[in-house]
């Protein structure tokens, strides 16, 4: 990276830091400086009127272009030049200036006046702008950024270091708001970011130590933050420690364990729709290895519905895989286009395979692919799920077998399936029958089956069970849709002044009724 780029990257970071410090707090309390009391609480005021959780979750979503160019060195810079080493926030300084020796040219970014007097004396320091109203959010901003740089260059180790001191030094600052009795140390603007921390801190931990779980200590730390996540209203905290939980013990295995969070346990409706969707498949994977068959489709099929389809090309994938291993054991054949998607071609070979054995209900060919792709199944995470196919390919030759054949004898079915004997096959064919998946009857003495005519297929429930199915997918849609739509605030409040013909009137309403009306406002504006 050239000189250039880096004061580029380094200018649009301390932009974008200078933007949350602008939007978090009125400029007249700083240009009257800290001896202004009535400014001082006019930014007060401002900070807890204007819902900063959600202000930072806005300014998070566009500053990721900045994030993605920024290197160690600009996250330095930005923490010496942004950061108050005298504030609260001088621990993460610290921290973040040790990550990237500081060149000697660099010299720290001042607001000077187009108009100073040529004759000041140029040796003279200039002190900093320090953030103040968002230092907080900065320095936890940074943090995070230096987890993710360090991440990315196969620095596991020191990023999992650096993302227990960051999260030790949030929870600090959160402690501290919680006890400030005056209401303007809030700290609904770290939420987002604490939850970002935990994120970075559970994918560097997997890296560091790959099928990595936790300790029964460590969990019980997650178990009290989700529970003071749900005390302080942090959705974005609450979503994301319960899905770290839950793919936890699914890498530990403790399936049931999982079962019983995921009953005692609900996401929040306003969670982001990342997380959302990471909680569908982790459901539908839970719900698939306890052999609930009919949820975990339904909860993938929305997952991959919800998923961006522009980003996290690697999420879909292994939605699809586990979706077309759950259609496979629910006795279904996936749409032949599905295997063929953008992007998807070469990871789903060997599932294409898989179904082709399935769908030919030859014993012997699906023995023979599944060896054949045994060490890919196991790491994607599959191969418990694909060892149950077996009754699967022998229900499919049956229907095969059914069809074509209106007698057959036990042998036959036997060498055609790849059995044992006839006596196995004989074994297979009587279950199947009980389960309904042929009609037939079979004759132990002469040792054959006798296919019964076809059944007119709209006298049974199966296009009722369609139709519900169709049913319940609209409907579910249309419910996210109603859920998914915001109301203007007091509308019906506004129309009932105008009907009464109450708008020209002098405004009396008390302070109370005035800051709520401000909340709103902001709200609608962010």
């Amino acid at each position: 990276m050239t000189e250039t780029e880096e004061i580029s990257s380094q200018e649009k970071l301390v932009q974008a830091v200078n933007r949350l410090e602008r939007t978090l707090a009125s400029q007249a309390a700083f240009k009257s400086g800290e001896k202004d009391t009535d400014a001082v609480i006019e930014a007060a005021t401002t900070l807890i009127h204007s819902n900063p959780s959600k202000i930072v979750k806005r300014w998070l979503a566009t500053s990721s272009g900045t994030a993605s160019e920024a290197t160690l060195a600009d996250v330095s810079f930005v923490a010496k030049t942004k950061l108050n080493p005298m504030a609260n926030s001088a621990m993460g300084r610290d921290l973040l200036m040790q990550l990237s020796p500081q060149p000697e040219e660099m010299q720290t970014e001042v607001d000077t006046d187009a108009d100073a007097d040529a004759g000041v004396d140029a040796a003279e320091e200039v002190q900093p702008k320090y953030v103040k109203a968002a230092s907080r959010e900065v320095e936890s901003y940074l943090l995070s950024l230096a987890i993710r740089l360090l991440w990315r260059q196969n620095e596991a180790a020191k990023a999992l270091d650096l993302s227990k001191k960051a999260l030790q030094i949030t929870t600090l600052h959160m402690e501290e708001a919680s006890r400030n009795t005056y209401g303007v140390g809030k700290a609904n603007g770290l939420y987002p970011l604490l939850a970002r921390l935990y994120r970075y801190q559970s994918l560097v931990a997997e890296v560091c130590s790959p099928g990595f779980h936790l300790e029964q200590a460590q969990r019980g730390e997650l178990v009290n933050a989700h529970r003071m996540a749900v005390i302080r209203r942090d959705v974005d905290t609450q979503a994301t420690l319960l899905n770290i939980m839950l793919k936890d013990l699914l890498n530990a295995n403790q399936v049931e364990q999982a079962q019983k969070l995921l009953a005692n346990s609900s996401i929040p409706e306003t969670a982001s729709n990342n997380q959302l969707c990471r909680h569908l498949y982790y459901s539908g994977r839970i719900q698939a290895l306890r052999l609930e068959y009919t949820s975990a489709f339904s909860n993938l099929s929305q997952c991959l519905r919800k998923a961006p389809t522009n980003t996290g090309i690697g999420f879909r994938i292994a939605v699809q895989r586990l979706l077309i291993v759950v259609q496979l054991l629910m006795g279904e054949i996936p749409e032949r286009s599905i295997f063929f998607s953008e992007g998807m071609q070469g990871e789903l070979a060997p599932y294409l395979k898989i179904t082709q054995a399935v769908r030919r209900g030859d014993l012997a060919v699906f023995h023979e692919t599944v060896k054949l792709f045994t060490d890919r199944l196991k790491s994607d995470g599959t191969y418990t799920l694909i060892s149950r196919l077996a009754h699967s390919v022998v229900k499919a030759g049956l229907r095969r077998l059914n069809t074509s054949y209106s007698r057959i004898s036990l042998e036959d079915i036997a060498h055609r399936l790849g059995l044992a004997n006839a006596t196995s096959a004989e074994f297979v064919v009587s279950k199947a029958v009980r389960d309904g998946v042929i009609d037939a009857t079979i004759y132990h003495e002469e040792g054959y089956v006798q296919s019964h005519d076809l059944v007119d297929v709209y006298a049974t429930t199966e296009p009722m069970e369609a139709f519900h199915r169709r049913i319940a997918y609209c409907l579910t849609t249309h419910n996210d849709a109603v859920r998914s739509m915001r109301y203007p605030p007091d509308e019906y409040k506004r129309q009932l002044e105008a009907s009464r013909g109450m708008r020209g009137k002098k405004d009396d309403k008390t302070d109370e009724e005035k800051a709520q009306e401000l909340e709103d406002e902001l709200d609608d504006d962010y």
